[in-house]
């Protein structure tokens, strides 16, 4: 068995796993652990547990500490030279004339690693510009192309809805969403009403996908025969939501009936060639 902790970067960022090391942990509490990038200050999000070892596929890294109100502080200091040095990119980036948005930056907690994240429609050759940008702040520099999705995420804003976005609110990631999602939820396939801010489709249309797909194997098909109180009609719509089925009469008139008042005919048997 190996003792694991799961621990977030950023409010609905992935869950990383880390070693404890027999530091008493609880969920909310601040750590600083060793990554790629050098130490960094993180939030427990998963208690300590034990899982198999062989469910691990490569060993932990150990929590280096609970953090201290000096980590603490330090990041939020750090958040003012993050600005600053997001603003001095900017400018770098327009004197080299490269086609990039800076999204941007971040400090590790040591002070000794700078990330800038960045969207183009292109890959861009930014080489020149990690040189001007590792003289000028003297320490390891690194740039980062993140897709629509993981820009809207990193820059926040509001839905639709008019709520947070759910990707940088609670979606730790991104699920496949796909049109026909939409279809299955009798939306309109006007890309400008089922996108996002980020420009790809709304990562809402996964949450009641499953409960459309399992209600509409309920409703009749549209052209099937239904019997219904006023006779047998044909199905020419539906509305799962409702439970409704929409049917018209011989008279071409169209009528709304709940789905308990229909059956649907038994197809006739189909009969064999001798």
């Amino acid at each position: 068995m190996a003792d694991i902790v799961g621990v977030r970067f950023k409010r609905a960022g992935r869950i990383y796993y880390f070693d404890p090391a027999e530091i008493e942990l609880e969920v909310n509490d601040h750590v600083v652990v060793k990554t790629a990038h050098g130490l960094e200050l993180g939030q427990v999000v998963i208690a300590p547990k034990q899982v198999l070892a062989s469910e691990l596929t490569r060993p932990l890294k150990p929590v280096v500490r609970k953090a201290e109100p000096e980590d603490i502080e330090r990041v939020q200091k750090l958040a003012d030279k993050e600005r600053e040095a997001l603003a001095e990119c900017a400018k770098l980036v327009a004197k080299l004339n490269l086609p990039m948005k800076l999204i941007s930056a971040e400090y590790n907690l040591d002070g000794n690693h700078l990330s800038f994240f960045f969207s183009a429609e292109e890959r861009v050759d930014f080489r020149e510009l990690v040189r001007e940008l590792t003289g000028r702040f003297k320490i390891r520099v690194e740039l980062r192309q993140v897709g629509p999705r993981d820009g809207a995420k990193l820059i926040g804003g509001f839905g639709r809805c008019g709520r947070p976005l759910c990707c940088m609110s609670f979606l730790g990631e991104f699920a496949p969403v796909s049109v026909k999602m939409a279809k299955e939820q009798n939306l309109p396939l006007n890309p400008m009403k089922i996108s996002g801010t980020c420009g790809r489709l709304l990562c809402c249309l996964v949450y009641e996908n499953e409960q459309y797909r399992n209600m509409k194997e309920k409703m009749p098909k549209e052209g099937q025969q239904v019997s219904t109180p006023m006779g047998v009609v044909s199905v020419v719509g539906s509305n799962p939501l409702k439970e409704t089925v929409l049917v018209e009469l011989e008279s071409k008139a169209t009528v709304e009936l709940p789905l308990s008042e229909v059956t649907v005919e038994d197809k006739p048997p189909i009969s064999e060639e001798a």
